[in-house]
Parts: C-alpha cells; structure tokens; sequence
C-alpha cells in the first residue's frame, strides 16, 4: 500500500492547499494530510485544531488528519509513508522546498518526494498574502474555503 503525506502550515488552509491535497490522493492509496503544530518561521493565527477541522470541513476525497509535531521524516515512518508530497506555486518556492527534500532524503533515503505544481488557477494564493487581504479588509473568497474566510474576517475584526 502507498501512503503519501502532504504537510504544512495550512494557516489558513486555501484553495491551492486544497487542490494538491485532492490531486496527490489520486496518487497514492492512503493520504495523510499533517498539520505543524509548531512552525519556527511565523506564529499561527489559528490553532493547530482549528486548521484541522478546516481541512476536515473542506475535503472531499479520503484523507486523514493529523498534527505534526518533531521531524516529517520520522512522523512518515510512524505511519509508514513512502511519499512526501510538496506544493510549488513559484520558482522561489523551489529553493526551500529543495533544501527541505534533501534534507528528508539524508534522514530517511526510502521516503521520496513528490513535487506537485500548484493548478494556473492557484499559482499565486499563498496563505501569507491571504491573510494580509483579509487584515486589510479585501475580499478573500475566492482564495479560501468558505468557514476558513468567516474565520479570517473574524479574526481580523477584533
């Protein structure tokens, strides 16, 4: 059986996250779908339980759930995945995740990575600039599944 992970931050969740998380399950036989519960880059706007429940809301294919907390690589092992599966909208998003596939690859050499372009329709939402329009009071449905949008313009009404 192939089991493929897709993790992330996913805060928030978008339609791009949500589009390479429907195409990688077609991929494999069992997706996984890991949520971070740290991330030393950023703090998160909501809760690691939060953005599970988003994804959860929102899939419409089989995947399970999870947080991650500790290495990718050995929550892969865990749950005897053979697949990492990473987004990649623009040429800077490959410098990171290269270094990222590499790395995973020096901790664990039977565990490959999958590259999946991001749809034309998606290449440009990050979560980063969804959040920031959403802060600015810009119209962001389109970019996010509906609950995740309330969720946003909640967030930023306070």
């Amino acid at each position: 059986m192939r089991t493929g992970i897709y993790a992330g931050s996913f805060d928030p969740v978008t339609m791009g996250h949500v589009d390479i998380m429907r195409r990688a399950s077609t991929l494999v036989d069992r997706l996984i779908i890991g949520v971070a519960e740290h991330n030393s880059k950023e703090r998160f706007l909501f809760t690691s339980q939060q953005r599970c429940a988003f994804i959860k809301d929102h899939i419409h294919f089989p995947a399970d759930v999870y947080v991650i907390s500790g290495l990718l690589v050995d929550f892969a092992k865990e749950h005897k995945a053979n697949v990492l599966f990473r987004g990649l909208r623009v040429v800077a998003d490959f410098d990171y995740e290269l270094q990222m596939a590499m790395m995973n690859t020096r901790l664990a050499p039977d565990i490959e990575t999958v590259f999946l372009m991001a749809s034309e329709k998606h290449q440009f939402i990050a979560s980063r600039l969804v959040k920031e329009v959403a802060r600015l009071g810009g119209n962001i449905d389109s970019f996010v599944p509906p609950e995740v949008a309330e969720a946003l313009k909640k967030a930023y009404a306070r």
